[in-house]
């Protein structure tokens, strides 16, 4: 399924980020489920990714994040193994999984625990961006002027 953005740009200046997203979101629909993981909202502003990855050790797992994008890859060290397997049910294979940040969240720490790796997330909204409160004053309001007043005198 494929999605027709052309109307949207023929009126508005800066969302392909939007199309570049719903590709994402299109991808990410039809891949693999491996590693299992959750999402969480911690509070207002907070965000935790919790994610399986039995059998990984810190070393072998890496976290990254580029243009909005929150990549955790793991990659297998190669070791023989040291008795045979007879069943294997623990998946211990490489993976790499993306997921898309919205603006100003920003990756907080990571830890792993007992096989699950918990990545912090916030909300850092720049002050800029934040609403702003303007006092009103009972004068008249101060503007700026670069010319000069000249008083003209009739003579």
């Amino acid at each position: 399924m494929t999605y027709d953005f052309a109307p949207l740009f023929r009126t508005a200046i800066g969302f392909d980020r939007l199309a570049r997203l719903a590709d994402t979101a299109l991808e990410a629909a039809s891949a693999p489920a491996y590693p299992p993981y959750n999402i969480e909202k911690t509070g207002d502003e907070t965000y935790r990714l919790t994610m399986a990855v039995a059998g990984f050790s810190q070393d072998e797992l890496e976290i990254v994040v580029k243009d909005n994008t929150l990549l955790i890859a793991g990659r297998v060290a190669s070791e023989q193994p040291r008795h045979e397997v007879l069943y294997r049910g623990i998946a211990g294979r490489a993976f790499e999984r993306r997921f898309v940040l919205a603006d100003h969240i920003v990756v907080e720490g990571a830890d792993l625990q007992n096989g699950l790796l918990h990545v912090g997330l916030k909300r850092v909204v720049p002050e800029a961006l934040k609403p702003r409160r303007i006092q009103i004053g009972a004068g008249q309001p101060t503007i700026a002027n670069d010319t000069k007043t000249v008083d003209v005198q009739a003579a």
